[in-house]
Parts: C-alpha cells; sequence; structure tokens
C-alpha cells in the first residue's frame, strides 16, 4: 500500500476524524455558494450587504479568537469539537425553517452567519491542537496533507453541487445539506476512541494566557513572518471572494448551476496544492516552496478580473484554480511547521492567536470587497482586491524566509516556552 493510504487504513480514530471533516467541508461548501445566492436571489440583498454576510461568518474571529486559544489550552479538545458541530448542525437547520414560516431576513441570516462563525472558531481552534495529540510526529506530515488535500477535494464536489441543488432545490433548502453533513461530523467525533488526559487548569489568569499567546507569535519572527503574511493574504483573498459570485451572476449572466461549476473547477487547485506541497517541500526545501506556493503562483489572479463571459469565463477558473494551488500547498507546509515547532500545551493558543491576527482581516476583507463594488463597480473592485494577493507574498519574500532552504523544526536555543518566559502551562 501507498504511503499516502496507509495512515487512513491503518489509524482508525484518525480515520474518524479524516471522515467527520471531509464531510463537514463538503456542506460547508454547499452553504458558501448557497447563503449568497440566498441574499441576492431571495433576499434581493446589495452588493454591500453580500460582502457583509461574508465578513459576519469571520467576525467571531476577532470578538472571541483569542480567549478561544486559551480555553481550549485548558479543556479537552474533543468535547469543544462535539459541541461546534451540534451548534452548527441546529444553526444551518433553522435557515429553511425560518424561510418556510416567513421570517428569514436578511438580518437574521447575518445572525446565523455570525454564530455558525463562532462555533467555527471553536472547532478550528481545537482541531488544530487536537490532531497532533492523535497522530505521532512521524505521521502529521502525512495527515495533514491528506486532510488539506480531501478537504479542497470535498469543497470542489461541495461547490459544484452547491450551484446544483440551488437549481433544483432552491437556495434556501441547500443549506440542509450542510445541516446534514455536521450531523455526520458529530457522529465521527464521537466515534473517536482516543482520549486525551485531563487538562491540569493553570494558575495564571486567562488574560494573562491570551497575552502569552500572543507574546508567542509576535516575539517569534518565523511565527510572526507566516502570520503577518496571512493577515495581509486574506485581506485579498476574501476582498474578491465576497464579491466574485455577485460578479458572475450580475454582470455575467451565469446561472447558478454554472456558478457552482466555475468556482468546482476553480477550487480543485487545492487538491493539487495539497498533493505537491509535502513533493515539493522535499524537492527544494519548506521554505523555498512557500515562497513558490505563496508569493508566484498568485501573480495568476490577476486573470480574474479580465473575466469575461463565454469562453472568457476560463479566464476566472484559471486564476482562481493557481490561487488554490498556492494557498492549500503553503497552508499544508505551514500547518506541519507550526505542529513541530510548537509544544503540545501552547498549540491552542498558538493557533488562536495566529488565527485571531490570520483570519481577523477576513471581515475588514469581505467590507473590503462590498464597499467597493458599489462604491466603484465591481469589475474595478475585482482588479484592487486580486492585485493585493500576489503582493501580499512580498512579506515572505523580505523576511528570512528568503534566505533559507528549510524552515526550522525548532527554535535556536532553548525551548520556546522557556525562552518567550512562558512556562509550561
Amino acid at each position: 500500500m501507498s504511503a499516502a493510504r496507509s495512515l487512513l487504513i491503518r489509524h482508525r480514530d484518525f480515520r474518524a476524524l479524516w471522515v467527520g471533516e471531509v464531510v463537514s467541508r463538503f456542506g460547508t461548501a454547499v452553504s458558501s455558494v448557497a447563503l449568497p445566492l440566498i441574499a441576492v436571489t431571495v433576499l434581493q440583498a446589495t452588493t454591500f450587504q453580500v460582502g457583509l454576510l461574508s465578513a459576519a461568518a469571520w467576525l467571531p474571529w476577532l470578538l472571541i479568537g483569542l480567549p478561544v486559544g486559551a480555553w481550549v489550552d485548558r479543556w479537552r479538545r474533543r468535547p469543544i469539537m462535539q459541541l461546534a458541530s451540534a451548534g452548527s448542525l441546529i444553526l444551518f437547520a433553522s435557515i429553511p425553517l425560518a424561510a418556510h414560516t416567513g421570517l428569514l431576513t436578511i438580518e437574521l441570516l447575518l445572525a446565523i452567519a455570525v454564530l455558525t462563525g463562532a462555533a467555527a472558531v471553536f472547532f478550528q481552534t481545537a482541531y488544530t491542537a487536537y490532531l497532533p495529540n492523535l497522530l505521532q510526529p512521524e505521521d502529521q506530515a502525512e495527515g495533514n496533507a491528506k486532510l488539506h488535500g480531501s478537504a479542497s477535494a470535498a469543497q470542489i464536489a461541495g461547490v459544484g453541487c452547491g450551484g446544483l441543488l440551488v437549481q433544483l432545490t432552491g437556495a434556501v433548502d441547500a443549506t440542509l445539506v450542510d445541516a446534514a453533513t455536521f450531523l455526520v461530523a458529530l457522529l465521527c467525533i464521537t466515534a473517536i476512541r482516543h482520549r486525551e488526559p485531563r487538562q491540569q487548569r493553570p494558575g495564571t489568569a486567562l488574560a494573562a494566557e491570551v497575552i502569552s499567546g500572543l507574546k508567542l507569535v509576535t516575539s517569534d519572527v518565523w511565527l510572526r513572518t507566516l502570520t503577518i503574511f496571512g493577515g495581509v493574504s486574506n485581506i485579498a483573498l476574501m476582498g474578491y471572494q465576497s464579491i466574485v459570485v455577485v460578479f458572475l451572476v450580475r454582470e455575467l449572466g451565469v446561472s447558478p448551476a454554472l456558478v457552482g461549476a466555475l468556482i468546482a473547477i476553480a477550487s480543485s487547485g487545492g487538491v493539487v496544492g495539497a498533493f505537491l506541497g509535502r513533493r515539493v517541500a522535499d524537492a527544494v526545501g519548506t521554505a523555498r516552496a512557500t515562497l513558490l506556493f505563496e508569493l508566484a503562483l498568485p501573480t495568476l489572479a490577476l486573470l480574474i478580473p479580465l473575466t469575461t463571459d463565454g469562453p472568457g469565463l476560463a479566464l476566472y477558473t484559471v486564476g482562481a484554480f493557481c490561487i488554490g494551488v498556492g494557498v492549500v500547498g503553503g497552508n499544508t507546509i505551514k500547518a506541519t511547521f507550526q505542529q513541530s515547532y510548537c509544544p503540545p500545551d501552547l498549540r491552542g493558543r498558538l493557533a488562536a492567536s495566529s488565527a485571531f491576527l490570520n483570519y481577523g482581516t477576513i471581515p475588514l476583507g469581505a467590507l473590503l470587497g462590498g464597499t467597493l463594488g458599489e462604491v466603484l463597480g465591481l469589475r474595478t473592485a475585482l482588479w484592487i482586491t486580486t492585485a493585493g494577493v500576489p503582493l501580499a507574498g512580498l512579506v515572505l519574500l523580505f523576511s528570512p524566509i528568503r534566505r533559507h532552504r528549510d524552515l526550522p523544526s525548532h527554535p535556536k536555543g532553548s525551548d520556546v516556552a522557556e525562552r518567550l518566559d512562558l512556562g509550561a502551562q
């Protein structure tokens, strides 16, 4: 059997986590198409309101991201993932109920987006900290590549099916698919047999732990560089992603089914990126591969604002495909680096602090995209936001990453917790 298959075959708990993650990613991808289409076609939302909807889903990273990291380091991670999945299940199931009772409004849709975003903060932070405890260090690179690649494949299927489901059942009822996938995820996580030891409650206050997490990210040049890059990059990425559905539907007259198909084709770049991530890193080094994935490939994002109807739609798919290769390939390398670089008892705070600074810019990007689209027009807004995708890579180019072949596997000198005076908490 191949090494790529062996982990799924021999590791039952990883297999359960993998199934739950892939299925929930499929459902979330369906909703990523359905929710903007609900806003555009059912609620007649403006371009700014569609951008606001995208921002609402990521706003919780700014509001609660930091304390969640400290909480995750205090609690067992598996029950957190279970509660987050159950909450998302209920929230997505409420959308068709509200619509069929005449209660669905753009304000309610925004509230649901915020609450499901909050559940995602808890799940993603716990999940990031939980995975290294589930796998041996030698399996973590394979596990990350498999999860990122499979999640990208599920996203491709989800957005493709999302457009088709919207066409067949309507945008509102398509969200039931997402509710069902969170049920599957909940059952899979519950089936995991591995049990973490009970977390020892630290003697320090929650605020001190939050500060220590931020210090962990900001005091280390490698973590700081990758975090700043992620934050800047996400402004540009979400800026164009928040308005591209509106652009395709209103500017080019693309049907919902074709929107889903186009996004699915473009998203297949994520599968290619996950497949290539480890292989390119092994061949040229993790630092050089990061520059290739995060700086060189995303320059083709500038094809997106050139998109026209008919054959010109290929420009969108090529540009977005290359972005997907770069983002997922780079994320696969970064995830393995962070898991080996950071001590286990600090991983929750690292995940939350870096995510706060990374994902916290996503609402800003969504609002920027919506505002630019409303004020300057959709195509001009796409030129501005897609230009920011390769420009963000300059953060990496003018950093120590440019001078090294590989990212370090651990900090130089003493243990990171002692070096940053964080203590073993």
